[in-house]
């Protein structure tokens, strides 16, 4: 059993300041109860930040002080003691109360400080100072513990400046934090902050935020391998059913067209799960529009733009793509047709990308042994499907890589309006289209290609999430 020697910080104040919102984006986990009603919070609870079987710190959610003004004046009526002493008399009232339900969140925030565990004190730095705070804090000093405060701005109003002027007389380090739009930098900063607070701490935490830093990056590979595998599967999609005659029905092919469609549906579905799975989002609630397959919807000549790629520019990318196949003429005449091989590679490749651009599928019918046919629906023909699987399997990741864990609003997916955002320029799109052409023909792909392909979706969603 791991002994339990990381760092620990129990997350305190008033009631309602954002405590268990600061928590939940501290410790990744979205699972930490977070409502506008006082008192939820109503037992302390640990929150461990797991890292590879490995525990890097903890984090104690706590109730709100309750009662502050009458612990302070049992705490001041004992007998005087030095300094060094403090932290037994508030052992002593803990003791003395455990039973005593007037004091039941008090004492539940005090037994982790007790116990060993630093002082994050969270303040709503959108409302005014009071004084009435100066108990909560006299308290906490007490106990001796290193101690931090953090101002969050809940509300629109500013009154950093108060708190800061007050609090600097209580704690040794005062740092403003939005739980809820918190970046990945963010947290780093945070820890860097909590490292000073103890000297034994800081190869631990430094220990943490490499660790933390390395997992983001994993999640970032992970992301865009989820991405990567889902374009291949659902470019190379075939969806086959057996007929009895000779010719497919009208209902036949639209049944099985409508089997085509569902399962790459699915599949989108399911990679937004594993990317969820990734990033520990595992109960977002989402409104979303389904992928669609219409004539008059994302895949047609009406969509004046889908993810930066427009049909003028489809067809240029086809004609780059065909240009690169024409070269082998040019080498077979020992480069005395001045590229001409070139040049029929990308008039080919052109007029392919403008009759790809309305066509959706593939349809094949095959005969098979003992008068058994097969309709075969797929693989995608359409040139922009790729790109609009992309635009959405990277809008989808950004939003949830950059989603503090503190948020518990319904996500609203835009896909439409984030298509026109030009995060691929043209020759991001000829590298791209060199793999898309090759699973669409069921061509072979090498490392190579897959590894140039994955390098330009990573370099998109490295954009995306530092937006």
């Amino acid at each position: 059993m791991q002994p339990k020697l990381y760092p620990k910080f129990a997350v305190v104040g008033h009631p309602n300041k954002g405590k268990s919102s600061i928590v939940s984006s501290l410790a990744l986990d979205d699972s930490v109860q977070i409502a506008n009603t006082p008192g939820t919070t109503q037992v302390k609870r640990g929150f461990p930040l797991v890292v590879d079987g490995k525990t890097i710190y903890e984090l104690f959610d706590t109730p709100g002080f309750q009662r502050a003004r009458r612990i302070l004046a049992w705490l001041q009526s004992q007998e005087p003691v030095t300094a060094d002493k403090r932290a037994d008399l508030v052992k002593s009232f803990i003791t003395q109360h455990r039973d005593d339900p007037r004091f039941h969140d008090e004492i539940e925030l005090l037994e982790p400080i007790i116990e060993g565990a630093g002082i994050i004190y969270v303040v709503d730095a959108s409302k005014p100072y009071g004084a009435e705070y100066e108990t909560e804090m006299e308290i906490l000093r007490y106990t001796g513990q290193p101690s931090m405060a953090i101002l969050n701005l809940i509300g629109d109003e500013d009154y950093r400046e108060q708190w800061k002027r007050a609090l600097g007389h209580y704690f040794r380090l005062v740092r403003t934090f939005n739980p809820m739009t918190a970046t990945f930098q963010d947290h780093i900063a945070l820890l860097e902050s909590m490292a000073q607070l103890k000297e034994e701490w800081t190869e631990d935490i430094k220990t943490a935020i490499q660790v933390l830093t390395n997992l983001h990056q994993q999640k970032i590979d992970q992301t865009i391998d989820a991405i990567v595998t889902h374009i291949q599967k659902s470019l190379t999609y075939q969806e086959i059913q057996t007929i009895a005659t000779d010719k497919a029905t009208k209902v036949e092919e639209s049944r099985a067209i409508n089997r085509y469609q569902t399962h790459l549906i699915q599949q989108e579905k399911e990679v937004e799960k594993e990317i969820e799975t990734i990033w520990n989002h595992r109960s977002i609630d989402k409104v979303e529009n389904l992928l669609a397959f219409d004539n008059v919807g994302l895949f047609s000549k009406e969509s004046a733009s889908i993810f930066g790629l427009s049909q003028k520019e489809l067809i240029v990318t086809g004609a780059s793509a065909g240009a690169l196949g024409g070269l082998g003429i040019d080498a077979l005449a020992g480069g005395s047709s001045l590229l001409l091989g070139s040049l029929i590679g990308g008039v080919v490749g052109g007029v392919g990308a403008m009759l790809g651009f309305d066509n959706l599928y593939h349809i094949k019918l095959l005969g098979q042994q003992f008068g058994r046919r097969e309709l075969t629906i797929g693989p995608m023909q359409n040139l922009n499907f790729p790109y609009v699987l992309l635009g959405r399997a990277l809008y989808y990741a950004s939003l949830l890589a950059k989603r503090s864990h503190a948020l518990r609003n319904t996500l609203h997916l835009e896909h439409e309006t984030f298509y026109t955002q030009q995060i691929i320029d043209s020759e991001m799109r000829k590298e791209l289209e060199k793999l898309h052409t090759k699973l669409r023909k069921g061509e072979e792909v090498s490392e190579e290609m897959s590894e140039a392909y994955r390098q330009v979706i990573m370099k998109s969603f490295q954009a995306l999430i530092c937006s």
